[in-house]
């Protein structure tokens, strides 16, 4: 498949955030205080009220969100990518933000939740994109990437994804806060990775 942008339109919300406005070609999306997604480890509880813009995810195909990480500036603040195979099947990839410091990182869920993250505090005020590639050199796994407008790419996953049918797209969530807004400027779907430490294209 050619590299192919996703319209807004196309996607579904798995909970409708506050609000959402067209900036040009960049949706603006607010959260609702209190969003968030997570099952049962360490805290015991289950969140599954996260905003997410979900679309058709193909089985052999990448798909890519560009965000502006400026508006994260709140205790647990998130925007990126949600991968989602059912309610206890899904994967968040993006930035958060933990202990006064952005972190890149992910939240692999199957039945209970776990959390990988690295501080990456020069990312802050930039654009960012997560890629999540499943199919091709992956086979039933995904491999999730990111980069800001001034890094190259940086592996933060590669986890287990067997799930057949599967949508993804644009997430936020705003677990300690009621006025985050994200700016997302992207939405796109890509040819698979073809080889686990090579780079995607930048474009």
């Amino acid at each position: 498949m050619d590299r192919q942008r996703v319209d807004w339109a196309a996607g579904r919300w798995s909970r409708e955030p506050v609000r959402t406005r067209l900036d040009g070609e960049a949706l603006v999306v607010t959260a609702f205080e209190g969003s968030d997604l997570w099952r049962t480890t360490h805290y015991g509880f289950v969140h599954d009220d996260g905003h997410a813009l979900l679309g058709e995810w193909p089985a052999d195909a990448a798909v890519e969100v560009t965000f502006d990480s400026s508006s994260l500036t709140g205790l647990y603040d998130q925007a990126g990518v949600l991968l989602h195979a059912g309610p206890d099947r899904w994967v968040k990839a993006g930035l958060e933000l933990s202990d006064g410091v952005l972190h890149l990182g992910a939240v692999v869920t199957n039945g209970v939740s776990d959390w990988s993250m690295a501080p990456v505090p020069d990312w802050a005020g930039r654009r960012v994109t997560v890629r999540a590639s499943r199919g091709g050199v992956a086979g039933d796994a995904i491999t999730v990437r990111a980069r800001s407008e001034a890094s190259g790419w940086r592996t933060v996953r590669v986890a287990p994804f067997t799930a057949g049918e599967a949508s993804a797209g644009p997430l936020v969530c705003a677990p300690m806060r009621g006025d985050l807004e994200v700016r997302f400027t992207e939405w796109a779907l890509a040819p698979a990775d073809r080889e686990l430490h090579e780079d995607p294209p930048l474009d």
